[in-house]
């Protein structure tokens, strides 16, 4: 065992000394390999970054909910008709209570009425959404507790005017000063500020969260005594009136294993209540089995781009060694003469591609490791370094020198000793 490490350990350094006496072919030859190995790296890491981000999006909806929102149809409507025109449509209080006592592995329903108002904290304004809901709502949309407490069901029953600011909202309404306890005036009314929870961003329109960072969370009991389920928008110089009784509408299942029946079972039940498409139906559990599906896929496209820089390198480091058998015929020759195996030859040259490829993908790890923390830094777009790629990325390189240097292992060892004495 030791003679044999001792003849690795000197065939590579045979190797290296060879490679190092052509810095510049050598460097050439490599830089396939450098770049295949980086790109591997650098896009699997792009591409998992993003991946990662969308997923984390879906999971913060819940992967046992299914969200069900008012969408206002689409009617056409005669010039002469508009001013007086009232548009009833969305979600009703009675679908809500008919999701939660006939469907079957449903544990929890909350729904939710939104009304834009300015809020007013002093001499400071804000336009806010205001989002009459129950206590149920942060259990079910998890956002962190920053200060106070969140609505409680003793709120809910006696339709106390508390208010929950996000984050987002206390800051730009006090810039900074303690928020829990003042007086907010919403709509007219003022509501006593309880509690403050962490703003979320909104998502793609294919995964919208159903919170935003302008809402204002009060009591739904509160919502409808000084709201009503009437709102007037102006529009072009016309009063449009609109009665929603529900903007949205959670529904929890019990399981992840019944979140698509109960899915499926929500949406016969209002599609047999409702007779215009008013409402739309979104499954974060199907989204985020999407997008898994969706990064695998990527992966593997981003890996098969990657792999043919891979192919180019494998290619150069071939020639390169072809080129080395060409110009050390004359050794060959000789350490044939004195009793060489072709074993040994095969294994020398071997050594020297493996050396090469080993070193490229080295330097290539490093390039990958580099790209990546760029883009986080001057794009500020989330990248992920795994582990399984820097192997992945590794080994490649490793197999492709081998690989692509066998050929050139074997022509040199099937060199006729006596013509390559005669070579010059």
């Amino acid at each position: 065992m030791r003679a044999l490490l001792s003849r690795l350990s000197r065939d590579v350094k045979l190797g290296a000394k060879s490679l190092f006496l052509h810095k510049l072919r050598s460097l050439l030859a490599m830089l396939g390999i450098v770049f295949g190995v980086g790109s591997v790296i650098a896009m699997l890491a792009i591409g998992e970054g993003a991946s990662e981000e969308a997923i984390s999006r879906i999971r913060k909806l819940g992967s046992r909910n299914v969200i069900v929102t008012a969408r206002k149809p689409v009617v056409e409507q005669t010039a002469a008709n508009t001013r007086a025109f009232l548009s009833v449509y969305g979600l009703e209080y009675s679908d809500a209570d008919r999701i939660a006592e006939t469907i079957p592995g449903v544990s929890r329903v909350v729904p939710a009425k939104t009304v834009e108002k300015t809020g007013k904290l002093g001499t400071r304004e804000l336009e806010l959404r205001i989002v009459g809901t129950t206590d149920a709502w942060f259990e079910l949309v998890r956002r962190p507790l920053v200060a106070g407490r969140l609505l409680s069901r003793r709120d809910v029953e006696s339709g106390a005017n508390v208010a929950v600011l996000t984050e987002w909202g206390a800051r730009r309404l006090l810039a900074g000063e303690h928020a829990v306890g003042e007086t907010l005036s919403l709509g007219g009314a003022a509501w006593r500020v309880v509690g403050i929870v962490k703003s979320e961003e909104g998502g793609s329109a294919a995964m919208q969260t159903p919170d935003a960072q302008t809402d204002v969370y009060v009591p739904l009991s509160a919502a409808r005594e000084r709201w009503g389920d009437i709102f007037v928008k102006n529009t072009q110089g016309s009063r449009l009136r609109e009665q929603v009784q529900l903007h949205c509408i959670i529904a929890e299942a019990a399981s992840e294993e019944v979140v698509e029946p109960v899915a499926r079972a929500v949406e016969r039940l209002l599609e047999t209540s409702h007779k215009n498409p008013d409402w739309a139906l979104s499954v974060p559990l199907a989204l985020l089995r999407q997008a898994r599906a969706t990064r695998r896929t990527f992966s593997i496209v981003l890996g098969a781009i990657a792999g043919i820089s891979l192919l180019v390198g494998g290619i150069g480091i071939m020639n390169i060694m072809l080129a080395t058998v060409t110009e050390r015929t004359r050794e060959i020759g000789i350490r044939r003469a004195i009793g060489a195996r072709r074993s040994r030859i095969v294994m020398q040259f071997l050594v020297e591609s493996l050396v090469l490829s080993a070193l490229g993908g080295a330097l290539g790890v490093a390039f990958g490791l580099l790209v990546p923390w760029l883009v986080t830094r001057l794009a500020s777009m989330p990248t992920v370094v795994t582990a399984w790629s820097l192997v992945l990325s590794l080994g490649i390189s490793v197999g492709v020198g081998m690989v692509f240097g066998i050929y050139p292992a074997m022509r040199a060892a099937s060199l006729d000793p006596i013509t390559a004495l005669r070579h010059d």
